[in-house]
């Protein structure tokens, strides 16, 4: 599509505010891309068997920063019965 000077393609899917976006609706692709952040997220955090290091820090900081990788923009999420579970 054409408007003026400027072109647009049509995509498949795309990455808007950190939420991956298709034409189908179907957030099977964001769902997985956050689980995979999220993870990404945790692995440093397994050196944390530091005994220095108390265990409430660490689940604060789990709570703060994993959760919330995996959790951000949930509420505008349309999920199916099988994404649900």
């Amino acid at each position: 599509m054409k408007i003026k000077k400027y072109k647009f393609e049509r995509v498949g899917n795309f990455k808007y505010l950190g939420v991956i976006l298709n034409e189908d609706n179907i957030n099977q692709i964001d769902l997985h891309e956050r689980i995979k952040n999220a993870n990404k997220t945790f692995y440093p955090t397994k050196n944390f068997k530091n005994k220095n290091i108390p265990k409430k820090l660490k689940l604060r900081l789990k709570n703060t920063i994993i959760d919330k990788t995996l959790t951000y923009a949930s509420e505008t999420w349309t999920l199916t019965e099988i994404e649900s579970n």
